[in-house]
């Protein structure tokens, strides 16, 4: 499949189409100055860019819906031309907060519909405001988890129009395969968020995917970045490695720009997060280089199995999905 800077949507299965790279937006909202996202976007926006992954967790939504709405009346494109991509938090599972939190995200957002909106974890917490609930002796609150009725929650939403396409997130196997033989299924699932980069490529679970005509999404394409607190900082920097360097100075790229162009090879949408005007950039710069089969093989033997990002905080919960192999 020809992929250019100018046209690189992939066909989802509902008839909708997504852009093969996307900007992601996740920041840590104390650290991160007002208009970073908004402005970070509309850079994006201008490059190229036509997919921006967000959610409502992230609390820069409303920067997102401004730098969308902003490059919209410069007449630089259409509503139709942008792919946003939002999340059904933890704590909004239960089925009757399904809808009312969608229509949060479209309010804050300003606008009338979302492009993909996805469950962004299999893990219920306790329903309400508090995005991680602890009790008073620090211990994380659960909630029991129904993936299908929230599912089901979900297909209303997309009936309503309130949605175009529907998917999920860090879910394993098992867990897809719940909403797949839901009785009843209306919508099936177009995509699965998930880790995917050269170290951890997920060959197992990416075709099973497409076996069932779901496009993978890699988070964390880069690997990500080094935050102890919830990454297994053990596995050496992805960025670093010798072989996808090598590829680099072959191709005049960045080690960045080969892992990037070894997912979309494979059909694997990706959604590099970075504020930083020149990494946007770079990100993008994937279309004019085509790795060979044999480089493309070498890189598949980089699969160390290994996860950044763990949730190992969450381990004990009944849903934890990364107890399976994959």
């Amino acid at each position: 499949m020809y992929l250019s800077a100018a046209n690189h949507r992939l066909p989802l299965h509902d008839g909708n189409s997504i852009p093969i790279i996307g900007l992601g937006t996740y920041s840590e909202p104390k650290l991160t100055p007002k208009g970073t996202c908004k402005k970070s976007v509309k850079a994006a926006i201008d490059i190229g860019y036509r997919h921006i992954d967000g959610a409502y967790l992230y609390q820069n939504e409303h920067e997102v819906g401004e730098a969308i709405r902003e490059k919209i009346a410069e007449g630089k494109l259409q509503r139709k031309d942008i792919f946003y991509c939002g999340k059904l938090w933890a704590t909004n599972h239960d089925p009757e907060m399904v809808r009312p939190t969608l229509e949060r995200t479209l309010k804050v957002l300003q606008l009338d519909y979302i492009d993909l909106y996805i469950i962004e974890i299999p893990m219920a917490f306790k329903p309400g405001d508090e995005p991680y609930p602890k009790d008073e002796n620090g211990k994380w609150i659960y909630h029991k988890s129904n993936l299908c009725a929230t599912w089901e929650a979900l297909e209303a939403c997309k009936d309503a129009g309130l949605v175009k396409s529907l998917g999920v997130s860090n879910f394993n196997r098992r867990q897809l395969e719940l909403i797949l033989n839901k009785p009843g299924l209306k919508h099936k699932p177009v995509s699965n968020q998930v880790e995917c980069h050269p170290y951890f490529s997920q060959p197992k679970l990416l075709k099973f995917c497409q076996q069932h005509d779901i496009i993978m999404i890699a988070h964390s394409p880069l690997g990500t970045c080094r935050n102890p607190a919830w990454v297994n900082v053990s596995s050496p920097p992805l960025l670093k490695d010798e072989l996808l360097n090598s590829l680099g100075e072959k191709y005049k790229k960045t080690a960045a720009q080969v892992a990037l162009r070894f997912n979309i090879q494979r059909g694997v949408v990706v959604i590099p997060k970075s504020f930083d005007p020149e990494r946007i950039k770079e990100n993008f710069q994937i279309f004019d280089f085509f790795l060979t089969e044999e480089e493309m093989k070498d890189i598949e033997v980089l699969n160390k199995n290994v996860r950044f990002v763990e949730l190992l905080m969450w381990s004990d919960h009944p849903e934890y999905p990364f107890h399976d192999e994959y």
